[in-house]
């Protein structure tokens, strides 16, 4: 059946990145979509917020605002401020680079997503591994699908959760399927490029990650590498229901 949903929609890469263009095109054709997206890339800035700064808001349309601010500014200032609107799940991309493995951790995707926790629905990341995907158009289609059914699921337990969405670089032809896995964990990363090194000043440019470690199970990256479009359920209560905190406790203080 038609689903019809109010939905924030936001990115690290800006608003005007074709990614966000994209997915807003095929979201829009069946329901509410509200743009509050940051002004200029703002990739591996997290879940990040302007904290105790002005942050300008421009309002392009009764559904478009742009943020002088973060990702998860913009996921706040969505849902506290701007939007009159009941909304039921928060979307954050198509951000055109990977997010898998440890890089959730810095992602300024994932970060924006997490503000959409206490949603009717659980927020969903989306990303293109490739920066320059051969079918934009079908990922942004194959991503509304895949909000239509995650946003479906009944189970409780998936609520307060993130969905982490990866795409290989696919089309309609080679699409494979997609597989429900772990996040990958990546190795130590390259040591950061030296832009300038004076005596009394040095500067540095960060490198890749590190790559993902092979495991013997299916991850993230091994999934999009074989072709698989990866989905995983990232868990950001931070907290451990089985750490034993009073074992714990009686240790320290003795």
């Amino acid at each position: 059946k038609e689903i019809n949903m109010n939905i924030l929609l936001t990115n690290d890469d800006g608003f005007d990145a074709d990614g966000i263009k994209a997915i807003r095109t095929a979201l829009e054709k069946s329901h509410n979509v509200y743009v509050v997206a940051p002004e200029k890339n703002c990739s591996g800035l997290s879940a990040s917020i302007s904290y105790m700064k002005e942050i300008e808001i421009k309002k392009e349309s009764e559904r478009l605002y742009i943020v002088r601010g973060t990702p998860a500014d913009c996921a706040y200032i969505g849902l506290l401020n701007l939007l009159n609107d009941e909304i039921d799940v928060l979307v954050s991309g198509i951000n055109l680079g990977a997010n898998i493995g440890n890089d959730v951790l810095y992602s300024g995707t994932v970060g924006a997503a997490l503000g959409g926790r206490k949603l009717k629905f659980p927020p969903i990341a989306i990303s293109s591994c490739e920066h320059k995907p051969k079918s934009l158009e079908f990922i942004a289609n194959k991503s509304c699908e895949l909000v239509e059914l995650i946003t479906s699921f009944e189970k409780q337990e998936i609520l307060n959760k993130v969905v982490n969405i990866n795409f290989p670089d696919i089309d309609e032809e080679s699409y494979k399927g997609i597989k429900v896995v772990p996040i990958a964990k990546r190795d130590v990363p390259p040591t950061p490029d030296i832009l300038k090194n004076n005596s009394d000043i040095q500067s540095f440019r960060y490198a890749a990650s590190g790559a993902p470690i092979k495991e013997d199970f299916l991850t993230d990256a091994e999934a999009v590498k074989l072709g698989y479009v990866s989905v995983s359920i990232l868990d950001y209560e931070l907290l451990d229901p089985n750490f034993n905190s009073l074992e714990f406790e009686n240790f320290i203080n003795e």
